[in-house]
C-alpha cells in the first residue's frame, strides 16, 4: 500500500487523507521500490535496552506524518540490538569502519529519502517529536533543524552536570564564536536536514567530533541552521561517551579547522605588541611615569619573532590542509591569495639586508676598535631581530612554495 503513495518531491497532504496507513505500511524496506520521503538513521553500539522504545516512537511520528518512511540503524553492536531493530522493520547496515561519526557518514550515504533524521538510540530524544522538527524546517525554510536541550528541558539524571552547565554551553559558544553557527545547543544529537544540505556538506570525522564538523562545516557554507526546543531524556543503557577525551576531540577539532583563530589573529596580535614595545624603547618614550629600557627590547623582540613564526603557521595551515573556516584577517588572506616564492624570498631579503647592513657596521667597529667591547645599544637589537626575521620570511617563503 506505500507504494500508492506520492514522490517525495510531492508529500500526502496528510489532513486531506481518508485512510490511515499503520507504520509498517508506511515503512519502505531496503530493496523496495518506493521512494522514502524521510529517512531516520540512528547508529547503534550495544543498544537493545532502549532500542525498541526509540523504534516505536518513531513508528508514532510515521503514523503522524503518514509519509513512506525507512529507518537506517548503523549497527556495530554485540548484543541483540540489531536482531530487535529487525523485527521492528528497521534497516540495519554494519559499518565497514569504527567510531560514531563514520557509522552515520555510512549510513547517510545508504539513505534514499528527501529529510533525513539523526538521532540517538538511547531513549535521550523523543522521537515522535519528528513532525515538529520537520514542520519547523518547511516554516523556516532552514537547511537544517536541532533539538535544542539547553533551550529546551533537561529530565533529572539525563545530562551530568559538569556537561549541562559547562561543557556543552561552553564548546557551543566556542563553535558560535569561530564559525557563527547561531545555535544554543551545538552538540545536540537530534537533527533534521534534507538531501540538499547533506550534498553540499563535505563531512570527513569518524569520531564524536562529528557532530562539531556537521555544523561548522553548513555554517562555513553558509546553511541556515533553525532549532527548536526539546526534552532530553534519561538514558538507557551503558553510556559509551568519554566527557574529557570526546569533550577535548571537539576543541581540537574546531580549533585546527580554525587556523585564523589558532594561528593567524594570534600571530598578528603578537608581532604588532613586540614592534610596538621595540618602538617605545627605541625612541625613549614614556608611558606614564614608565620609561623602557633595553630589557624590554629584548622582549620586544622576542614577542615580534614569535608573532612573525605563529602568523607564518597560520598560512601554512590554510594551505595545507584546507581548513573549515579560512582565516578572515587582512594579513592571512592576503598572504594566501598573492604570496608567492619570489615575493616573499624579496621581502625577506630586504628585511635581512636592512639589518645586516647596520649588523656589518657594528663588527666592523668592532674590529676598528681593536675588538675592544662595544656598547649594546638598542638599535643593534633592532638590527638582529631583522636578521632573524628576513630569514624566517625567505625559509617560510619556499616552505609555503612546497605546500602550496
Amino acid at each position: 500500500m506505500a507504494s500508492t503513495l506520492n514522490s517525495p518531491q510531492d508529500p500526502p497532504p496528510e489532513h486531506e487523507q481518508t485512510d490511515t496507513l499503520s507504520a509498517d505500511e508506511l515503512l519502505v524496506g531496503q530493496d523496495s521500490t518506493t521512494t522514502p520521503y524521510l529517512s531516520v538513521v540512528m547508529p547503534t553500539l550495544n543498544e537493545e535496552a532502549g532500542i525498541e522504545t526509540c523504534l516505536s516512537w518513531i513508528k508514532a511520528a510515521i503514523e503522524e506524518l503518514q509519509v513512506p518512511t525507512e529507518i537506517l540503524i548503523s549497527d556495530s553492536s554485540t548484543d541483540r540490538t540489531p536482531e530487535i531493530a529487525k523485527e521492528m522493520g528497521a534497516i540495519v547496515v554494519k559499518p565497514d569502519g569504527k567510531g560514531y561519526g563514520y557509522a552515520y557518514r555510512y549510513a547517510f550515504e545508504r539513505t534514499r529519502g528527501q529529510y533525513i533524521v539523526m538521532g540517538d538510540a538511547d531513549t535521550t530524544y523523543d522521537f515522535t517529536q519528528i513532525p515538529r522538527l520537520l514542520d519547523h524546517l518547511k516554516e523556516t525554510g532552514a537547511d537544517m533543524v536541532m533539538g535544542s536541550r539547553l533551550d529546551g528541558e533537561i529530565k533529572d539524571g539525563a545530562m551530568p552536570t559538569l556537561h549541562q552547565y559547562i561543557g556543552n554551553p561552553m564548546l557551543t559558544q566556542f563553535l558560535n564564536a569561530f564559525y557563527e553557527a547561531g545555535v544554543s545547543d551545538a552538540h545536540s544529537g537530534f537533527r533534521i536536514f534534507t538531501r540538499e544540505a547533506y550534498d553540499r556538506m563535505d563531512l570527513e570525522t569518524d569520531g564524536m567530533e562529528f557532530a562539531s564538523e556537521m555544523i561548522m562545516d553548513a555554517g562555513a557554507k553558509e546553511l541556515q541552521i533553525a532549532e527548536v526546543p526539546i526534552i532530553y531524556h534519561e538514558r538507557k543503557g551503558e553510556e559509551t561517551l568519554d566527557s574529557f577525551r570526546d569533550g577535548w576531540r571537539h576543541v581540537r577539532f574546531m580549533l585546527v579547522n580554525a587556523p585564523g583563530y589558532l594561528f593567524s589573529v594570534p600571530g598578528v596580535l603578537l608581532a604588532l605588541f613586540g614592534i610596538s614595545v621595540m618602538t617605545i624603547a627605541h625612541t625613549g618614550v614614556s608611558v606614564g611615569e614608565v620609561t623602557l629600557g633595553v630589557n624590554s627590547m629584548i622582549a620586544g623582540s622576542l614577542f615580534t619573532i614569535l608573532g612573525v613564526q605563529v602568523g607564518s603557521l597560520g598560512v601554512f595551515a590554510t594551505v595545507a590542509s584546507d581548513p573549515i573556516q579560512m582565516p578572515g584577517d587582512m594579513v592571512s588572506s592576503w598572504m594566501t591569495e598573492n604570496a608567492t616564492l619570489e615575493r616573499g624570498a624579496t621581502v625577506g631579503l630586504v628585511v635581512f639586508v636592512a639589518g645586516a647592513a647596520y649588523a656589518s657596521w657594528l663588527i666592523v667597529d668592532w674590529i676598528l676598535s681593536g675588538f675592544g667591547s662595544v656598547p649594546f645599544t638598542t638599535s643593534a637589537l633592532v638590527a638582529f631581530t631583522s636578521i632573524v626575521i628576513g630569514v624566517q620570511i625567505v625559509f617560510s617563503s619556499f616552505f609555503f612554495s612546497a605546500v602550496n
